[in-house]
């Protein structure tokens, strides 16, 4: 095991890599000797590492801007602290000191005859933190494939290094159910050919991305790709051919899927760029055709959205929604969200965010969908807007809906 001492002392700021390009081997390095180091603070995205949630030390302060995979236990446990951000403004929380940013810890792939290495399959925020990051600590993976589109780094930026040869962590997976489908339906008939589309990642992406095997010339510029982008790939659907701007090119941060798209990976024409493009609103700008896909915990009878809290605990996250959506509704094609009516036996439209967070704001919003229909808000006026995602709610919760709202509309007109 690698000693992190000479590295790391009493309030040293932490960040590492996320998802599948976790460095798990450092990571769990950390929480082993984090007693000896002293308290330290900690930033990651996205994790699935179970030892965060049952092991974490007192004296590991972790932060993150979401509670996102195994980090929502330690949200529900109050160990997690959220720095509530667009995702594009992670490189300038790093630029300016908010987020730690003293030690590193990344995983790469194996350096080439040059001596390059490439952060593989996990550029997003951590291309833009390491220029600010003093020292590095790298997992070089025998299995991390060399990825394009992020300029490689050398052997000599690390401070210290340990050699892998482990399977990347694969993406936990839910099969998309019908309601799923019906819901990737309405969305895919949403969507033209030659659109250039960002969605998340999850059931209802997945088969939003099943339903689009018809369409033509699609691209695709998002934040995180899965195996199913790779599929339309094969299938001829996703091409790039018509994107204003990386013309031909699947553009992300972070693939998030199997061991078999981490194979493909040099295959595919992908390119792997940080958050400060893949986010950035000068650059979505450029793409006239850019529909954004994104699901929400609830939406409001205005189309506010709400994608954080949940009966009081975060659970989510703002991550890229907010980004992506305005540039969508602003210089894009199409916003739009798109979720289940009902969760646990409550109706996801409320009159009101009972989360009490606004994560999208409404005038960032074109459609709503769920798998009754259709909601479009776009130049719809506010009793326009409460009509139309009524009529797209559960429809057992449609009388309470309607009756609350007359409610909350008499209070304010008195």
């Amino acid at each position: 095991m690698i000693d992190l001492a000479p590295f790391i002392r009493p309030g040293t700021g932490i960040w590492w890599s996320q998802t599948s390009a976790e460095p798990i081997p450092l990571v769990h390095a950390l929480l082993d000797q984090a007693d000896r180091l002293g308290p330290v603070r900690a930033f990651c995205g996205m994790s699935w590492d179970d030892r965060l949630t049952t092991r974490l030390p007192d004296s590991v302060k972790l932060q993150s801007y979401g509670a996102l995979g195994k980090l929502r236990s330690l949200s529900r446990h109050g160990r997690l602290e959220i720095v509530p951000c667009n995702y594009s403004a992670l490189p300038r929380l790093f630029a300016d000191g908010s987020l730690p940013h003293d030690v590193g810890l990344i995983q790469v792939s194996p350096p080439d005859a040059s001596g390059m290495c490439t952060l593989g399959v996990g550029v997003d925020y951590v291309a833009d933190a390491i220029g600010h990051t003093p020292i590095l600590i790298a997992e070089i993976n025998r299995q991390m494939p060399a990825t394009r589109g992020t300029p490689g780094i050398p052997l000599d930026r690390f401070s210290a290094v340990i050699e892998t040869d482990r399977p990347l962590i694969e993406a936990p997976v839910r099969a998309p159910d019908e309601i799923d489908r019906m819901i990737g339906r309405h969305v895919a008939g949403l969507i033209e050919n030659g659109d250039t589309i960002q969605l998340g990642v999850g059931s209802l992406p997945m088969a939003l991305l099943e339903e689009l095997i018809g369409h033509t010339d699609l691209g695709m510029h998002s934040g995180m790709i899965t195996d199913a982008v790779a599929t339309l790939v094969d299938a001829g659907v996703i091409t790039g051919a018509k994107k204003e701007i990386d013309t031909g090119l699947v553009v992300t941060g972070a693939a998030i899927g199997s061991t078999t798209l981490y194979e493909r990976i040099p295959e595919l024409p992908i390119e792997f760029r940080p958050a400060s493009y893949t986010h950035s609103p000068a650059v979505l700008a450029q793409l006239s055709s850019f529909v954004a896909i994104n699901s929400a915990i609830e939406v409001d009878l205005t189309g506010q959205i709400g994608a954080e809290v949940r009966h009081g605990i975060y659970v989510g996250a703002v991550g890229g929604q907010a980004d992506f959506s305005r540039a969508a509704a602003n210089t894009g094609a199409r916003s739009i969200i798109a979720l289940r009516s009902r969760s646990r036996g409550e109706s996801t439209i409320k009159p009101a965010l009972r989360g009490g967070t606004v994560t999208t704001a409404r005038t960032d919003v074109d459609y709503v969908v769920t798998e009754h229909g259709v909601a479009s808000l776009r130049g719809a006026t506010l009793v326009e807007r409460a009509q139309r995602l009524l009529a797209i709610a559960a429809p057992e919760h449609r009388d309470a809906l309607a009756r609350q709202r007359f409610d909350m509309d008499f209070e304010s007109s008195t």
